[in-house]
């Protein structure tokens, strides 16, 4: 009966050493394994912090080593930094990567129209204060769909900030702006309320669902958590008149498509495309007119849409580490 109560007794044990999360071995106390990563596993680890802008909580993702090369990574519509949940881990190990979500986006404050004025130089000018804030003294750009006229912005007023390009999907030459435009061109003609409603289709969960599937050849590969992330996001009281606001406002970056050339022409960053060629927002013309500017640029052309990270995002991973690796000043 004693070697039976003994018995028990060690098992009782054995059961709260693993509940507590370590287990004596060799007399030796084990630490949980949580405690026991090595720092570049806790450099690899994703971070999610809000930081304050003029009054605006503005989130971000953050992972890797600030000491290495940044990449700042800019979403597009209707997204946040939400799509860069996989590509920010993949190359934590090597670059130190950013994620910040718009005014409106994402989990950023998101105040109504009537308090804050979205336009694309007010976005940009949050993000400008964001990477002063955290300390961003220069960074390569992942451009994607919105984050392009937002990026390019930065890099007109930084010019000495920008180490490198990566442009997925963001448009800067009207030869991108095919027939899908057409009626965001008429409400920017006439700014009538007739136009701004017939644009609401494009707030839909059919809207937000055919971005990340059209042009995908196949669809199971994409997670319907995808657009249900961002339709849950959009369908808040009051963002549809924010995203609304902005489309009218994009017309501010096809007139400032000139200088955002100017740039690509005179500063030359090193610059890597990975663009969906399937994509009817931002057609492959869109890619191919950054060669007239950037004509050492890399273009791949993918098998994909509009959200090429969603099922290429290996892909593009690797062709970043492989063209990063080669240019960055520090790699």
């Amino acid at each position: 009966m004693n070697i039976r109560k003994q018995s028990s007794q060690l098992w009782l044990i054995v059961l709260l050493s693993l509940a507590l999360g370590f287990f004596a071995i060799d007399g030796q106390a084990q630490k949980p394994t949580a405690d026991r990563i090595s720092p570049d596993q806790r450099t690899t680890r994703v971070a999610y912090h809000t930081v304050n802008i003029d009054g605006l909580d503005i989130f971000y993702r953050e992972a890797g080593d600030p000491s290495k090369p940044t990449i700042l990574l800019l979403h597009g519509f209707p997204a946040s930094s939400h799509m860069f949940r996989n590509l920010i881990p993949a190359l934590a190990d090597r670059f130190h990567l950013v994620a910040p979500d718009y005014p409106g986006f994402g989990q950023s404050s998101a105040p109504s129209v009537n308090e804050f004025n979205y336009t694309f130089d007010n976005l940009a000018g949050v993000i400008d204060k964001f990477t002063d804030t955290i300390g961003l003294k220069n960074y390569s750009l992942y451009v994607q769909d919105y984050g392009a006229p937002v990026g390019y912005r930065l890099a007109l007023k930084h010019p000495e900030r920008v180490t490198a390009l990566v442009i997925q999907n963001g448009n800067a030459y009207e030869d991108g702006l095919k027939d899908f435009w057409n009626p965001i061109k008429a409400y920017w003609a006439d700014g009538s309320q007739q136009h701004r409603e017939a644009l609401r289709v494009g707030l839909t969960l059919e809207a937000t669902k055919s971005q990340y599937i059209k042009g995908v050849r196949d669809v199971s590969r994409i997670s319907p958590d995808t657009w249900l992330h961002d339709q849950t996001l959009l369908g808040r009281p009051g963002i549809d008149e924010i995203m609304l606001d902005l489309f009218k406002d994009y017309g501010s970056n096809v007139a400032l498509y000139p200088q955002f050339q100017q740039f690509f022409r005179t500063r030359r960053p090193p610059t890597l495309i990975v663009w969906g060629q399937n994509d009817e927002i931002f057609p492959a013309d869109g890619a191919y007119g950054y060669l007239h500017d950037l004509p050492n640029a890399k273009l791949y052309l993918l098998d994909t849409g509009h959200f090429a990270l969603e099922d290429k995002g290996d892909e593009i991973a690797m062709l970043m580490r492989d063209f990063l690796d080669r240019w960055l000043p520090g790699k």
